[in-house]
């Protein structure tokens, strides 16, 4: 299963690095990475892979969720079907 991971919020340095481990630390395969910094503000996107996640799907999200409140981001995962459907109106 693929999915669409979003992390935004003021820059600092290791954004980057604290998801892709959280991420690395579950087995979630980084398939691609888009990043941008505007003005002061990171914006990531992230398609994955979770078919080998050592975790489910509701407990990535809730890790992933509450790395970024430790960090002051927002970072979401949805389903990529999920993503696409919403993002096609």
């Amino acid at each position: 299963m693929r999915a669409i991971v979003t992390v935004v919020g003021r820059d600092r340095v290791g954004i980057i690095a604290e998801v892709c481990t959280l991420l690395s630390k579950n087995n979630v395969n980084i398939l691609d990475i888009n990043q941008t910094i505007l003005q002061e503000f990171f914006t990531m996107t992230m398609l994955v892979d979770v078919s080998n996640s050592v975790i489910s799907f509701a407990e990535l999200k809730e890790a992933l969720a509450a790395k970024g409140g430790e960090m002051g981001l927002k970072i979401r995962i949805q389903n990529e079907d999920i993503f696409e459907a919403m993002h096609r109106i």
